[in-house]
């Protein structure tokens, strides 16, 4: 009986020893593939990781691929345009090299001919400055006539645009007053209601004292002749006389500065063969003028020396 219950009792230890064994086998097999599931999850977050990188170097290669071809087209273009330059370069090298030589060879520069070109030089510098003067000059006065249309028109405002017509034609201002405005029909005595337009641009040509006024008459071609009118030729004289006389002894501009003028039936502006037409015509025209003797000296071409 005792060996029985020796035999059992081994038994039973070798059985606990085999679970105990078993057990630490499993959990230190659980713990390496723990272990592997962690590595894998960190290779997974590695290979996103090195996706995204990849991706991101494609990209780049591709802005750099474009820039690179967009540089080589720009450095072909520049080589082109080089090549062209040192082309023309050379021709110009020898265009001159042949002029030299054809110079050289008939001793054509000499003492008399550097003069030649020297005042030849000088001349044409002359005319550039001479040009400089007349533009500058010219857009000086192309500034006064815009300031000078723009203070009349706002001074005229509340006239009729039918009797008062303002306009630059040829580079000089003009001011067109009807007949009807000024005169009675077939008479150069000024109306009393035309007396404040008068005042109006007496006022304007008295702040530009450095300026001329030609003050012109002009009829329709009905013919006129009465006791103290010969025809249309004297009708529009007298008329621009009659404004020239009312400027001076009423509203002080210098005499010396104007001009009278009738231009009779001659010069239209519609054709006579409306009514209309010839109300257009029946006008006295301000021409204001840049003072004439030194228009015509900026006109004068330097003297050639």
């Amino acid at each position: 009986m005792k060996a029985m219950r020796n035999l059992l009792l081994a038994v039973m230890v070798i059985s606990l020893g085999a679970s105990c064994v078993s057990k630490k086998k499993l959990a230190d097999a659980e713990a390496a593939l723990e272990a592997q599931k962690t590595l894998l999850r960190q290779c997974e977050e590695r290979n996103r990781d090195l996706e995204a990188q990849l991706l991101d170097a494609n990209k780049k290669l591709s802005d750099c691929t474009t820039k690179l071809t967009s540089t080589q087209q720009e450095l072909n273009n520049a080589n082109a345009k080089l090549k062209l330059a040192q082309e023309q370069l050379d021709l110009l090298k020898n265009n001159n090299k042949s002029l030299l030589d054809q110079l050289a060879a008939l001793q054509v520069i000499s003492k008399a001919g550097a003069e030649s070109i020297n005042k030849s030089l000088e001349a044409i510098n002359q005319q550039s400055q001479y040009i400089k003067d007349l533009t500058k000059s010219m857009q000086y006065k192309d500034s006064v006539n815009l300031a000078l249309v723009m203070n009349l028109k706002r001074s005229l405002s509340d006239f009729n645009d039918q009797d008062v017509n303002i306009e630059v034609k040829k580079g000089v201002v003009y001011i067109s007053l009807s007949d009807n405005m000024l005169f009675n029909s077939g008479s150069a005595v000024i109306k009393p209601a035309a007396e404040k337009v008068l005042s109006k641009i007496a006022s304007i040509l008295n702040d530009q004292k450095e300026l001329d006024i030609l003050v012109e008459g002009h009829t329709d071609n009905v013919p006129i002749s009465t006791e103290c009118i010969a025809d249309n030729w004297d009708l529009s004289a007298k008329r621009a006389t009659s404004v020239v006389r009312a400027l001076q002894t009423k509203y002080k501009v210098a005499p010396e500065r104007m001009t009278a003028g009738g231009r009779s039936e001659y010069v239209t502006k519609a054709p006579n063969t409306t009514a209309a037409g010839r109300a257009q015509n029946r006008r006295t025209e301000i021409i204001i003028l840049p003072k004439l003797d030194e228009f015509f000296k900026l006109l004068e071409a330097p003297a050639q020396k």
